[in-house]
């Protein structure tokens, strides 16, 4: 786990979106346990041999979290983005499906 990731999450303004960030790191390393994680873009980027897999995005009332490499993935409504590349916005009121989340980076990161 890297330090300056732990640091981004505290410091998000919101304790929901702490909790839901935490969550989405978990999920991360228990899906992709050899996941490497840095602050880049001013946002927690989380790579797998090298190639972006997966990104959490804050803003003022969500948490965006992106999965990369989604091309020829079955994504489900919801989802926003282009082809490569799909994001969840999540809200404060939201339960996110975290084991759905967790498929789709598992598919997604496969062939990276």
């Amino acid at each position: 786990m890297n330090e300056e990731v732990s640091t981004f999450i505290q410091n998000l303004s919101q304790p929901w979106q702490i909790e839901v960030s935490n969550r989405l790191r978990q999920m991360v390393h228990q899906a992709i346990p050899e996941a490497e994680e840095r602050i880049q873009y001013k946002k927690p980027h989380f790579l797998k041999n090298g190639h972006y897999a997966a990104v959490i995005s804050p803003s003022k009332d969500a948490i965006a979290f992106m999965i990369m490499n989604t091309s020829g993935l079955t994504v489900p409504k919801g989802f926003e983005g282009p082809e490569e590349r799909k994001w969840l916005k999540i809200r404060k009121e939201d339960t996110p499906d975290y084991d759905l989340l967790s498929n789709l980076l598992i598919q997604a990161s496969s062939t990276l």
